[in-house]
């Protein structure tokens, strides 16, 4: 199977703007946001999709993102923030990652990757 490009991130092999990391999951902005402070919480382990990943890493992955949403709804100034998991034909990377949206369906992208990570981070 060839890597996919979250595993390469994860590896260091391609460059990113990494909000956390632990042994289990690495936390970053996505490079193509939708809304300013799109953030992506991805495991470390290659799992394609919700059925393949193990309940206590999903756990996880929910409690990491929990300390996000509250970071980011407070340093954005976001009114409401959603969650979004992808799957089957509409998910682009086949590496299970959870979506942090905040203003989803208010605000476009208005600042670059690099202005909302100074930020947030």
């Amino acid at each position: 199977m060839k890597e996919c490009l979250f595993c390469k991130i994860i590896k260091g092999e391609v460059p990113t703007s990494k909000l956390y990391e632990d042994d289990m999951v690495i936390v970053i902005m996505d490079a193509y946001p939708d809304v300013d402070g799109h953030v992506l919480v991805i495991p470390k382990k290659h799992y394609e999709s919700l059925m393949d990943i193990p309940d206590d890493l999903l756990v996880h992955i929910n409690k990491i993102a929990k300390k996000y949403i509250t970071q980011i709804m407070t340093r954005l100034n976001a009114k409401s923030l959603s969650l979004c998991v992808n799957y089957g034909e509409s998910q682009m990377i086949k590496h299970y990652h959870l979506h942090l949206l905040p203003n989803k369906g208010y605000k476009k992208s208005e600042k670059s990757v690099a202005e909302v990570y100074e930020v947030i981070k």
